[in-house]
């Protein structure tokens, strides 16, 4: 039986190792000729790049009979964006398919944070991001199809203690998804994003001073990088036609559906509104309604099933 992806053309971003890594595998499984992009870089992007893991990717893929071609380029520059799109139509002829998945981490508590911890992370989560959903943008908008899958977080979604910068960049995400699926709807373009859980070199960074600490980090690892991949291939197959400018995540065996903010609560007054006459009637109506300020570890408090 032909997978849910035959005949397509696929780009992933960041595939070299991890949660990449094993959507670029079942992609080809699925039929999918499939561009194995991955800079090689350590998690916080700096040090040498290396080509080897992109490259056992591949090779790992055409050993099962599938077809791949290892790509290096940085998502985080325009022109390097461009190539890694044009990667695919030199190699394959076409584009049906981009995973935004490449990232770096560098958290840090906010008052202690660089710019250059913000700048980097932003880069190359939301820039990235856009750069090479942009490159493929044209492409998609002439041959009146295509799926983007773009990576957000619960760090962005929910919270966390150390990650302004990736929260920032992860929630950005959500919206260039959505202005995405809106603008290209009528070009039969979808747009959706994935809240992957998942152990990974991304997350290994996790404090583990505290008892609760190390028995979160041991749920954690239950929750394998290749769990993320079945979603995340649907999402780009036509069994997801009618889906788009969503938040889905996959949690080991869970797959969520993400609410999005939409008004929960109104008042009104008459003749406006003061300072005063907020903290006296507006306030205690709303009071209740308020978000906490919750971890993502607060809201998920069980463990993986």
């Amino acid at each position: 039986m032909a997978g849910c992806l035959e005949g397509k053309v696929v780009v992933v971003t960041g595939a070299g190792r991890g949660i990449g890594r094993g959507m670029a595998i079942l992609a080809a499984h699925e039929g999918a000729k499939v561009v194995v992009n991955d800079l090689g870089a350590s998690v916080d992007g700096e040090g040498a790049s290396s080509q080897q893991p992109a490259e056992e990717v591949v090779e790992e893929i055409r050993k099962a009979g599938g077809q791949a071609v290892a790509n290096f380029e940085s998502v985080a520059e325009p022109k390097s964006a461009e190539k890694i799109v044009q990667c695919a139509l030199d190699n394959f002829k076409r584009i049906d398919g981009v995973i935004n998945n490449a990232g770096i981490l560098r958290d840090r508590i906010f008052h202690r944070m660089s710019i250059m911890d913000f700048d980097q992370v932003i880069k190359v989560h939301l820039y990235g991001a856009f750069y090479v959903s942009r490159a493929a943008a044209n492409h998609f908008k002439e041959q009146e199809s295509g799926a983007f899958v773009h990576f957000t977080s619960t760090s962005g979604l929910i919270g966390n203690f150390g990650q302004a910068n990736y929260a920032a960049a992860k929630m950005g995400i959500v919206g260039l998804s959505r202005g995405i699926a809106l603008d290209m709807q009528r070009y039969n373009v979808r747009s959706n994003c994935i809240s992957p859980f998942a152990w990974s070199r991304m997350i290994g960074t996790i404090p583990t001073e505290t008892p609760e600490q190390q028995a979160r980090v041991e749920r954690i690892k239950k929750m394998t990088p290749d769990k993320i991949a079945p979603l995340a291939i649907f999402l780009l197959s036509d069994l997801a036609k009618e889906v788009s400018g969503q938040i889905l995540a996959s949690r080991m065996h869970e797959i969520y559906l993400f609410n999005q903010t939409r008004p929960i609560r109104s008042v009104h007054r008459e003749d406006g509104w003061t300072p005063q006459s907020i903290a006296e009637h507006a306030l205690p109506a709303m009071r209740s309604s308020l978000t906490p300020l919750d971890r993502s570890g607060d809201v998920f408090s069980w463990d993986p099933i």
